[in-house]
């Protein structure tokens, strides 16, 4: 499996990655498992923000999740060099801003978890939580953080 060619089968195209927001590493690594910092709902310096329920719908909410997810996959490149290294997805975490009676977190994540199945096929399911807030940094929609485990060199 090539995950590049299960990319632009699925018409993703990887931005540059987004610059660390704060005094952290984008990406940092144990052992066999690459630890991603909660990527935005950001496209370029462009942010997605707003809220699900208040201004956001779910479905315009799973498209800014889609986004994290396609950014993560920049800082995972970037970091590794080549996708192909990575053997699976393993957790990913999502938050999203939303309405105080907003309950359809897991739907807007949804948005998120359908890249990493696409880039890597059944190795890209993973377990998930998807947490609500009434903010996020940035004021952006959606973040997402997550957790993979690549071959060895």
């Amino acid at each position: 499996m090539d995950v590049y060619k299960n990319l632009r089968d699925h018409g993703i195209e990887l931005p540059k990655q987004l610059a660390a927001a704060g005094l952290y590493r984008p990406v940092n690594q144990t052992g066999n498992l690459v630890f991603i910092s909660g990527q935005g709902s950001m496209v370029n310096d462009e942010k997605i923000t707003g809220r699900i329920g208040v201004d956001m719908t779910v479905e315009a909410g799973a498209a800014a999740a889609r986004v994290c997810a396609i950014n993560t996959l920049s800082a995972l490149e970037a970091y590794l060099g080549d996708l192909n290294r990575v053997k699976r997805c393993v957790k990913i975490l999502g938050f999203v801003a939303g309405a105080d009676d907003f309950h359809d977190q897991a739907q807007v994540i949804n948005g998120a978890s359908q890249v990493f199945i696409d880039a890597f096929g059944e190795n890209g399911y993973h377990a998930r939580s998807a947490i609500g807030t009434n903010s996020l940094p940035l004021g952006l929609a959606v973040e997402v953080e997550s957790i993979f485990e690549v071959k060895e060199m």
